[in-house]
């Protein structure tokens, strides 16, 4: 890696904690009054909350690149990163001729949603504590999930006003480059990538290395997805989802995906761009990367990841039907787990997939069996969280507007505390068999900076 990339990683600070978006906001505008030959901020859109979605222009490269944070609520990593990069690119002029970009930089794409993550965002980062204020929103709400397509018989034009705004920023500027700065919650490191650049891999995984972090080498976070080296898959789009339901009997498999496509996608498809991800993790085990023999097949070990998720799900959604006349319909946690928890044709096209391919006849690594029955669980977590939420936002506006409903009341305490219960109880449990770390938020903007870094650099070469 070159010297003066070796120097910027070097120089990152030791955060101990995430960012709100009105910190990001007003960090943003202050960087911009500092530098205004340099930088320039301006807004690309409103959020679906009425609220102003910033864009950072910095430099004036022969090429545009763009940086997405928070493109998932909960995964503010890459915010922590922009944090320190925005003001890197303005204060170093020799970075900037290095790396002959104009940067587009939005530090908080979902705002609105992230903006409901931030009571975990100080800390303490436990298992419990990231879960129960935890929020995800549904597909058909998700900024990087929305954008307009039309495939076979998905025809999906419902598009967001946050998603909106990116592709008029990306029809705008045509980027080269796209960096889409998502995080997994508990794994290890892996990316996604729009096309190969085997030239690279071995120094994006020494970025891993170097700061002790493991490779994510069990089950990919969907079984369409494509490896093309340790750790590294092809970038995914709602086409790779659509033809993996088909494959494996699904009839009409529009009626279960209900979303759109992504940046990476679109912008490919639209201007050839390149798109990189950087999956890093909150927390991790070391047996994620651990490619011995467990004792289970892989077949088994997936299909009881099923089983327990069915379990899961239907606990949800029968306590959501009790109170379901006592939510309102736009409740945000409701909305994400009513999305999440239809899995049905999912489920059933991974039980025929693992029943017909022999890769999963065979035993099962230590890294497959601990993702399929033990990291499966603690993102169920993250549903039962929700679920603790949707009702506790019903109780606590009933509070507030001084409702006296009794019945309502009722039902709604009812299901909070069976939930809090449930997710109290996997927690206890994940907590005793989970021998996990706390990533620093330094190592992690490292990784996922370095990687950056190396790859705008190789398509300015290449």
């Amino acid at each position: 890696m070159k010297k003066i990339f070796e120097d910027v990683i070097d120089n990152i600070p030791d955060y101990k904690e995430f960012l709100t978006v009105d910190e990001m906001d007003s960090n943003s505008q202050q960087l911009a009054d500092e530098f205004p030959d340099i930088v320039d901020i301006f807004e690309i859109g409103k959020t679906r909350d009425s609220n102003p979605l910033y864009s950072l222009k910095i430099g004036n490269g022969s090429n545009n690149a763009l940086m997405l944070g928070c493109p998932h609520p909960n995964e503010p990593i890459g915010a922590m990163l922009l944090e320190y990069f925005t003001r890197e690119l303005a204060e170093n002029d020799k970075l900037r001729r290095e790396l002959d970009y104009t940067w587009y930089i939005v530090k908080a794409w979902d705002a609105d949603g992230t903006k409901l993550n931030e009571d975990w965002f100080k800390g303490p980062y436990t298992l419990y504590n990231y879960s129960r204020n935890f929020f995800r929103p549904a597909g058909h709400q998700q900024v990087d999930w929305t954008f307009p397509i039309e495939y076979k018989n998905l025809h999906f034009h419902d598009t967001i006003p946050e998603t909106k705004a990116m592709m008029d920023l990306i029809d705008e500027i045509k980027p080269k480059f796209i960096y889409s700065l998502h995080n997994a919650g508990f794994g290890g490191v892996y990316w996604y990538i729009t096309r190969e650049t085997p030239e690279i891999y071995d120094d994006m995984r020494l970025a891993a290395e170097k700061q002790n972090i493991p490779l994510n080498l069990g089950e990919p976070e969907a079984p369409f997805c494509e490896e093309i080296d340790p750790a590294i898959y092809k970038a995914l789009g709602i086409r790779q989802n659509y033809d993996y339901l088909e494959k494996y009997g699904i009839d009409n498999p529009a009626d279960s995906i209900r979303v759109g496509t992504n940046s990476a996608d679109y912008s490919e498809e639209s201007y050839n761009t390149f798109t990189l991800l950087t999956e890093l993790p909150y927390f991790y085990d070391k047996r994620i990367n651990d490619l011995s023999e467990s004792d289970i097949s892989r077949k088994e070990a997936v299909l009881k990841k099923i089983k327990f998720s069915e379990k899961a799900d239907q606990f949800i959604k029968d306590s959501l039907k009790k109170t379901a006349e006592y939510m309102k319909e736009d409740n945000p946690f409701r909305l994400a787990l009513e999305a999440f928890t239809k899995t049905e044709d999912n489920n059933k096209a991974t039980r025929k997939m693992v029943n017909e391919n022999p890769d999963f006849v065979k035993k099962a690594t230590v890294a497959e069996k601990f993702d399929n029955l033990l990291i499966a669980k603690f993102y169920k977590m993250l549903s039962y969280g929700l679920l603790v939420r949707a009702n506790e936002s019903e109780l606590l506006e009933m509070k507030e507007n001084g409702e006296d409903n009794p019945t309502k009341g009722k039902a709604l305490k009812e299901e909070f505390e069976l939930s809090e219960d449930k997710l109290k109880k996997l927690s206890q449990e994940l907590e005793a068999k989970i021998n996990y770390e706390v990533v620093p938020i330094k190592k992690l903007i490292s990784i996922q900076l370095e990687c950056g870094l190396l790859m705008a650099d190789y398509l300015n070469r290449n």
